[in-house]
């Protein structure tokens, strides 16, 4: 479900989720392995399938590279959850996005440095901007969001389903 989730995000926002400057809607997802860690492995198909829609000349390694990013991003996102547990929320909100951001801007920066002749420091900071934006802006509410949710035993069922 989440798969389908970030593809179909992904498709709907496209004219905004790909290129230099990017705002990838369905990046607010990255902030689910947090709370739920069955979602690490949609997030990354949900990221390859989306990428096979890029229409641009790095289809493939876009595909590769960037859903490998979002697989490790999911990855750093559980566990600083997990080390964070019990925590300031604050600092949970400041910290739990951040892998995307930091992987994603340096690996998607240097792709698209690399397939548009585009100097890396404006290459990343494009993608810096929009992916702080996906992840702290909308990832933000959507964790908050989760983490009142946990507490109703439906949504408890839900997620371990």
């Amino acid at each position: 479900m989440i798969a389908a989730l970030y593809t179909v995000l992904t498709i709907a926002f496209h004219p905004i989720g790909f290129g230099v400057l990017q705002f990838r809607v369905s990046e607010a997802l990255t902030v689910l392995p947090a709370a739920i860690p069955a979602a690490i492995p949609g997030l990354f198909l949900g990221c390859l399938i989306s990428n096979a829609f890029s229409f641009s000349g790095m289809v493939i390694a876009d595909m590769v590279f960037g859903s490998i990013a979002t697989l490790i991003s999911a990855f750093l996102t559980h566990y600083i959850a997990k080390a964070l547990n019990g925590a300031n929320l604050l600092l949970r909100l400041v910290l739990i996005p951040l892998p995307p951001v930091i992987i994603n801007t340096l690996v998607i920066g240097a792709l698209l440095s690399f397939f548009s002749a585009v100097p890396f420091t404006v290459a990343a900071s494009g993608v810096f901007i929009g992916q702080s934006g996906a992840c702290y802006l909308l990832g933000c509410p959507l964790y908050l969001l989760i983490c009142s949710l946990e507490k109703s035993k439906w949504f408890r069922q839900l997620i371990k389903s």
